[in-house]
């Protein structure tokens, strides 16, 4: 039961994260800003009269009153485009005291995966945009580890060391896995959720308007689905080579 309910939730993660790269590349976000100062982002705009309907999710979810915003027209200053997101160097300067990772990573987070019900390649998309993968990586916020824990959040998940890579592995698919339960596996919304925090998702109802937001889950299931493609090529042409030397007539 276990395993049928936990191939089941990584189906729907792959699933959700082929769809949703889509909503987040193929409709240019745009950067709005009002006379007011205040500024959002949105992933695309349509007039309703003397207002400018501000989408912030595209598709059939873009049609939920909680998903978009209604602004006069008169209010908008300014309305540029976003380009998408470059992904981070592999020793960002903000970070300090930055030790590359050892090689043991990704058994690691094959085991969190396991444990956790979610797909290690996920898992090690988030710590590729979260620390390119420097165990001792700090934020100028104060995230630390390869998954960029907050303090307050490694206490909440029992991490003792941030910058011991299990603990910290541990304590961010941890965190992960309850955002994916709490938004259903919707992986947007988790992601979301692990960025910028559940408040803002839960505010917004859905990947809140914040340009670092959007172009960290754009990121993260970019580089998601892009190692899933390459572990999907890489099987077949395995299949294929097994194939062709079985069928090779034995060496005289």
């Amino acid at each position: 039961m276990k395993q049928s309910r936990t191939n089941r939730r990584l189906s729907r993660i792959a699933t959700a994260a082929a769809l949703t790269v889509t909503a987040f590349s193929a409709h240019a976000a745009e950067h709005v800003t009002l006379r007011s100062g205040f500024a959002i982002d949105c992933i695309r705009r349509a007039p309703q009269g003397d207002k400018v309907r501000l989408f912030f999710t595209s598709g059939n979810a873009a049609q939920s009153a909680n998903n978009y915003m209604d602004v006069a027209a008169s209010a908008i200053l300014s309305i540029e485009q976003i380009p998408d997101p470059i992904s981070p160097p592999d020793a960002p300067s903000a970070r300090s005291s930055i030790v590359q990772a050892p090689a043991d990573i990704p058994g690691i987070l094959t085991h969190a995966g396991s444990e956790h019900n979610i797909d290690a390649e996920l898992l090690t998309s988030v710590v590729h945009a979260e620390s390119g993968g420097h165990t001792r990586a700090v934020s100028r916020t104060g995230a630390r580890g390869l998954m960029q824990l907050m303090p307050s959040t490694a206490a909440s998940v029992g991490v003792k060391d941030a910058f011991a890579p299990d603990q910290n592995i541990e304590g961010g698919s941890t965190y992960l896995d309850a955002l994916l339960s709490r938004y259903h596996d919707n992986i947007a919304f988790a992601l979301a959720a692990y960025n910028a925090g559940p408040a803002a998702v839960d505010r917004f109802h859905g990947v809140p308007p914040f340009r670092e937001t959007r172009a960290y889950v754009s990121r993260v299931i970019r580089e998601f689905n892009r190692r899933k493609s390459l572990l999907a090529r890489n099987k077949t042409l395995l299949a294929q080579n097994t194939t062709l030397a079985a069928n090779q007539p034995p060496q005289r």
